[in-house]
């Protein structure tokens, strides 16, 4: 049985909400990154020290999201001349260029639609929230940090190989899962299944209903 979302809030699983917003490369909608996996962040703000660290990992971790059809997407509660003039500085004082869009949204009608502002950490900013969505547009994996502490965009990257191996193989992923691994497959339905799955080759079983495999 369906139940209904009584919160207006992105829930996993289900549909991203939709936006059409500027950025600093255009505008931009939900609907033009069909077929991509999409990795939508948020920050507090532009010119702010923490931010800067975490754009400058996402740049450096471009070529490797692209390798697995993913694309980055910024957003702050400021306007584009502000995101342009940040990116600029960027590239001038760290030597580092942002190779993608960010969005502004001064009317904060993107950030309300996914719930980035936590009133108990600001009214006016986007936490550092972290949204992973699939090329159906559906809701994958929702990140949350505190204004104060940057995300590690290494784990980022390897929660979208993991979810990609995961859609891919029917299979879930083990604590720390890094490509390459053993994947956890699903546990038996029945004792028959239990009895077979204990005596084939196939599967590295600690129990009848742990039991791993490569992928």
């Amino acid at each position: 049985m369906e139940i209904e979302n009584t919160t207006g809030l992105p829930r996993l699983n289900e549909p991203a909400p939709q936006f059409d917003a500027p950025t600093t490369q255009g505008r931009k909608t939900l609907k033009d990154y069909e077929g991509k996996w999409l990795v939508l962040f948020s920050h507090p703000a532009d010119f702010t020290p923490v931010c800067t660290t975490e754009f400058m990992a996402f740049a450096k971790a471009a070529d490797q999201f692209a390798e697995l059809n993913t694309e980055l997407l910024g957003l702050s509660i400021d306007s584009h001349y502000s995101h342009i003039a940040w990116v600029r500085n960027i590239e001038e004082k760290f030597g580092v260029t942002i190779p993608f869009p960010i969005i502004a949204d001064l009317s904060m009608e993107v950030a309300h639609s996914f719930g980035m502002v936590h009133p108990g950490a600001s009214d006016t900013s986007a936490v550092r929230a972290t949204f992973v969505i699939d090329p159906q547009g559906v809701l994958r994996a929702m990140l949350y940090y505190p204004m104060t502490n940057g995300r590690s965009v290494d784990e980022i990257l390897r929660l979208v190989q993991s979810l990609q191996t995961s859609t891919e193989h029917g299979v879930a992923t083990p604590e720390n899962w890094q490509p390459g691994d053993q994947v956890i497959v699903p546990p038996p339905a029945t004792a028959e299944e239990a009895a077979k799955r204990a005596q084939s080759d196939e599967y590295d079983c600690t129990d009848w209903y742990f039991c791993k495999k490569a992928v």
